[in-house]
C-alpha cells in the first residue's frame, strides 16, 4: 500500500495529518489524523513498512485502524451483541479487532491501564483474520 496516496485520501475527507510516529523495530509508521478541530479524536493509520506481500485476501492490507474506549470489555459486549463478530478478544484487558462491512480491522485499545482479564474473554479464541 502507498502511504502518499492513502494520506492523499483521508485528506480528501477533510482529515489532516496531527503526528506521526516511526518505529524502526517494529518496522511500521504509525499517521494520526483528524478533522480541523477534532485533534481529541484522531484516526489512527497503521503502515507496514514491509508490506503485505503473502497474506491473504481477506488479511489488513493497509495495517489497520485504531480507537482507544473507555471500557473494552464493555464495548466488546455491545458489539457482539449488535452482530460484530470479535475477531481478536480482549483477552489481555487491552487489546481487540473488529473488522468492517469493508473489511477494514479496526483495533480497539483500553485507554489507560489495561483492564484485569475476565471472561468470557480470557478463553475465548480468535477467529478469521484480524
Amino acid at each position: 500500500m502507498d502511504l502518499e496516496k492513502s494520506m492523499a485520501f483521508y485528506e480528501l475527507l477533510g482529515l489532516k495529518e496531527t503526528r506521526r510516529y516511526q518505529s524502526e523495530a517494529g518496522r511500521f509508521t504509525l499517521v494520526y489524523l483528524a478533522p480541523p478541530g477534532q485533534e481529541d479524536a484522531p484516526l489512527e493509520l497503521t503502515y507496514n513498512w514491509d508490506g503485505d506481500d503473502g497474506l491473504p485476501a481477506d488479511s489488513r492490507h493497509f495495517g489497520h485502524l485504531a480507537y482507544g474506549v473507555d471500557n473494552i470489555y464493555e464495548t466488546c459486549k455491545h458489539l457482539q451483541d449488535n452482530g460484530i463478530v470479535i475477531n481478536r478478544p480482549p483477552r489481555d484487558g487491552r487489546m481487540a479487532f473488529i473488522r468492517s462491512p469493508d473489511n477494514i480491522s479496526i483495533e480497539l485499545l483500553q485507554n489507560g491501564d489495561a483492564l484485569e482479564p475476565a471472561e468470557p474473554w480470557a478463553s475465548m479464541e480468535s477467529t478469521g483474520h484480524w
